[in-house]
């Protein structure tokens, strides 16, 4: 159904002649570069993974559309910035969300309605949750080794907010957040930056809850792949925990995790902290960073382990940090590697900025796992995009940034009898990102 196209807007110009606008453009598109989000879908496949991992739930007599369209329907909608379902309501028309979805613009059947997208949502259990999370995995797998296997895998955990409005299952109040919310654990490679998974979590579970239940799926279907490529991780102090340590020491998985400062540790690192007060002293206050290691065992540590420090004299004042790790590199490295994990909170940036994965308005908790899973599927498409445009600035722009310079387009289309016509706006500035598109390596 389209939206009513006799209601015309008028606007005062300074030009001479008023403006009359009315939605009644026909076969339009805002979004004209559907076709690369429908180009990255096929180089990757990850809407089909989602699909396969579906159970059909409608009698045979009332499927229109299959699980393969439904689901490319609603992560296309997504990555063009539509994040709520009742965005189909109009959408479902859109000639080139059509074609994007394998439906000729004009004679194809239209999208799904926003019900249908519901029910979709809604057909999902815990099971298929989990199916679908170790689908998102393989198709990790799949594209971390498309140039042969890696030198190693770096896993970086983090857990983020996600603030929840209403009576979903699974919300919970969270004293450090301060709200309602959801939970949502994420987990980056972090050497390429690509999603490994997502796993939704009520709102009022420690940031290191069924971590190492996630790590054991994820490290079997490592292994399974690459037996031989070292597996690391690195956490910040919210998943320092005792029984995450054992578990990576049992498995072969280094790790380097922040710790919480406590009297005990701040004693480790107060010689050092004094000789950096007194290097700063003697630079005139000058900024000082100094790294230190000691053997340390907390209460309820069976051994003790390795913990790396800093201490850094600031013009705000004293700064010490702490980390536990397994690794033998030097403190200085072992540092700076801890502080590169800090990227990923750009990813998840991304993730829920720009893909609005924290829009988990479903009323059933294990629906908000798929959802996030589909905002994740959406993450992959733009983000392949984005890989795609190496050599270029957009290859370090924000994933709303990327949108609207390359797929934010205006365009009339035309179905002709032997193809489909997109006739562009001819002033769009991210005209040049088509071409290097384009010009690919591999694009046939």
């Amino acid at each position: 159904m389209t939206q009513a196209t006799t209601a015309r807007l008028r606007f005062e110009t300074a030009a001479g002649l008023p403006l009359v606008a009315a939605f009644d453009g026909g076969r339009l598109t805002s979004d004209g570069g559907l076709p690369w989000l429908a180009e990255a879908e096929a180089a990757t496949g990850v809407c089909a993974t989602l699909a396969a991992g579906l159970v059909e739930w409608r009698r045979p007599e009332r499927i229109r559309h299959s699980l393969n369209e439904l689901v490319r329907q609603r992560v296309f909608q997504i990555a063009c910035g539509y994040a709520d379902q009742n965005d189909a309501a109009t959408l479902r028309t859109d000639p080139l969300l059509k074609l994007a979805c394998d439906q000729l613009p004009e004679s194809g059947t239209d999208l799904a309605s926003q019900p249908t997208l519901s029910r979709l949502e809604n057909a999902v259990d815990r099971h298929t949750v989990e199916r679908l999370a170790s689908g998102l995995v393989a198709l990790y797998l799949q594209e971390r080794g498309r140039d042969g296997p890696p030198r190693r895998i770096r896993l970086d955990l983090d857990g983020t907010d996600d603030p929840a409005h209403g009576q979903q299952e699974g919300v919970r109040y969270h004293g450090y957040y301060g709200q309602h919310m959801y939970h949502p654990l994420l987990v980056f490679d972090g050497d390429s930056g690509q999603l490994i998974t997502a796993v939704l979590r009520p709102g009022n579970v420690h940031a290191s809850r069924f971590v190492v239940l996630v790590l054991r799926r994820l490290l079997r279907q490592l292994r399974a792949v690459w037996s031989q490529v070292p597996v690391e991780l690195r956490a910040d102090s919210g998943f320092a925990i005792p029984r995450l340590y054992a578990w990576c020491e049992a498995n072969d998985v280094a790790y380097t995790i922040g710790l919480i400062p406590n009297p005990a540790l701040a004693a480790l690192a107060a010689s050092q902290l004094e000789e950096a007060q007194a290097q700063s002293d003697a630079q005139q206050g000058a900024k000082v960073r100094l790294l230190g290691e000691a053997r340390y065992r907390a209460g309820t540590w069976p051994r003790t382990r390795r913990v790396v420090y800093k201490t850094e004299i600031l013009e705000q004042g004293p700064n010490t940090r702490f980390v536990v790790t397994t690794h033998a590199d030097p403190p200085l490295t072992i540092y700076d590697t801890y502080v590169d994990r800090g990227q990923a909170e750009n990813y998840i940036k991304d993730l829920k900025n720009a893909l609005q994965a924290d829009r988990l308005s479903d009323h059933r908790f294990w629906a908000n796992a798929f959802r996030l899973l589909l905002h994740a599927a959406a993450y992959w498409l733009l983000d392949t995009l984005r890989r795609w445009l190496a050599g270029t600035e957009a290859a370090v722009y924000q994933l709303d940034t990327l949108r609207l310079r390359l797929l934010k387009v205006g365009g009339r289309v035309y179905q002709l009898v032997r193809r489909v016509r997109l006739h562009l706006a001819s002033s769009h500035p991210g005209e040049p990102l088509w071409h290097h598109l384009a010009a690919r390596p591999g694009r046939s």
